[in-house]
C-alpha cells in the first residue's frame, strides 16, 4: 500500500500542540479495563481543548472477553453507558468498530473506520485528531481504505513501550502488531505515548477517588463503583488510569513533555529497531500527574 509523502514543514506543524481546540475522535476499548472511562469522561467534559466528534469502539481479547468481536461489542455498550451518565446523546456519533485484527489484504470496512474517512476527508480546513486508547485496529482499517487520511488526521496513541525498553510488549501494541506497523510506518503524523516510567505515572488510589469524587453525580459516582469492584483489596493499591495520558497531552502539553525523533521499527520479536531516515514522530517521554487528576477532578465536580 503506498500513502501520500506530507511535506516535511506540515508534517512538523502537525506536531506541534494544537493552539486552538482540536476536532477529536476518541477510538477505545472501553470495557478493557476501567481507565478508557475516565479518558471519555475527561474528553467529554474539555469542550475548551476538543469537540470530540465521535467515539468509535474499538476489540479486545482479554478475560472480559471472548473474542476481539465481543470485546468490541462490550465496548460499545460501555461508551453508551459513559454517555448515558454524562447526559450526552449517543446518536450519530457512536460507532461500532473491526470485529477481527487486521488483514491488510481484506481491510475491514466497520462503521467506524468508515466514518472516519467520511469524517476527516469532508473538512479540509483543520486535521481530525484520532485519540486512540486501545489496539489501533480501527484507525489502520482506515488508513487503507482511504490512504489520504495521512493527510487529514493527526493520531494520538497510547501504544508500546519507551524505546530504551527490552521490549515493547504491552496490551495495545500486542493485541495487533499489524495494525501498529501500518501507523508506523505509513507516514500519518503521530504522537505515541508509551506505557511503563511515561502514562504509568497516572496513578490513582480508591480513598483519593472517593475523597474527591462522591456526591458528584452520575458519572462520578460510576467512576467510583468500577474502580472499586475492579479489586478485592485496595489495601496499599494504585492502579494506573494509563489512557487519561492521550487526553491530557491535548488539554494541556505541557503536563506531558515530549520530543521529536524518527518513527521506530516495530520488529517481529516485539522490541525497537531505529532508521535515522524514517519520517518523524512525537513520543511522549513523561507525564506530570497531578493537574491532569486534579483538572479532571473538577470538571466533573463543575458538571453535576
Amino acid at each position: 500500500m503506498k500513502f501520500p509523502r506530507l511535506p516535511e514543514t506540515t508534517r512538523l506543524e502537525r506536531l506541534m500542540p494544537p493552539a486552538a481546540a482540536v476536532r477529536l475522535a476518541l477510538d477505545t476499548d472501553a470495557f478493557n479495563e476501567i481507565d478508557d472511562q475516565f479518558a471519555v469522561t475527561y474528553a467529554a467534559l474539555s469542550p475548551e481543548r476538543m469537540r470530540v466528534e465521535a467515539f468509535y469502539a474499538a476489540p479486545f481479547l482479554n478475560a472480559r472477553s471472548t473474542s476481539p468481536e465481543d470485546g468490541m461489542e462490550k465496548s460499545y455498550d460501555e461508551i453508551l453507558r459513559l454517555l448515558s451518565r454524562l447526559g450526552r446523546r449517543p446518536e450519530g456519533r457512536t460507532f461500532r468498530g473491526s470485529t477481527r485484527y487486521l488483514d491488510t489484504r481484506d481491510p475491514e470496512d466497520s462503521p467506524a473506520a468508515r466514518d472516519l474517512v467520511k469524517r476527516a476527508m469532508a473538512a479540509a480546513d483543520a486535521p481530525l485528531y484520532v485519540a486512540a486508547i486501545g489496539a489501533i485496529t480501527n484507525v489502520a482499517n482506515a488508513l487503507l481504505i482511504e490512504p489520504r487520511l495521512v493527510e487529514r488526521i493527526v493520531v494520538v496513541w497510547l501504544g508500546g513501550q519507551p524505546e530504551h525498553w527490552a521490549d515493547t510488549r504491552e496490551f495495545n501494541l500486542g493485541q495487533d502488531m499489524t495494525a501498529a506497523r501500518v501507523v508506523l510506518d505509513c507516514g500519518v503524523p503521530l504522537i505515541r505515548i508509551p506505557c511503563y516510567g511515561v502514562a504509568s505515572h497516572l496513578l490513582m488510589s480508591l480513598p483519593e477517588l472517593e475523597q474527591h469524587l462522591r456526591g458528584t453525580g452520575p458519572i462520578g459516582e460510576y467512576l467510583i463503583e468500577i474502580f472499586r469492584d475492579y479489586r478485592e483489596d485496595h489495601f496499599a493499591f494504585a492502579k494506573e488510569l494509563w489512557d487519561l495520558s492521550a487526553v491530557a497531552c491535548l488539554v494541556n502539553p505541557t503536563w506531558t513533555p515530549s520530543r521529536l525523533a524518527p518513527s521506530p521499527v516495530l520488529r517481529d520479536d516485539c522490541t525497537w529497531g531505529f532508521d535515522p531516515a524514517r519520517h518523524v514522530i512525537r513520543t511522549v517521554t513523561f507525564v506530570h500527574r497531578n493537574p491532569i487528576f486534579r483538572d479532571l477532578f473538577l470538571k466533573i465536580a463543575k458538571h453535576m
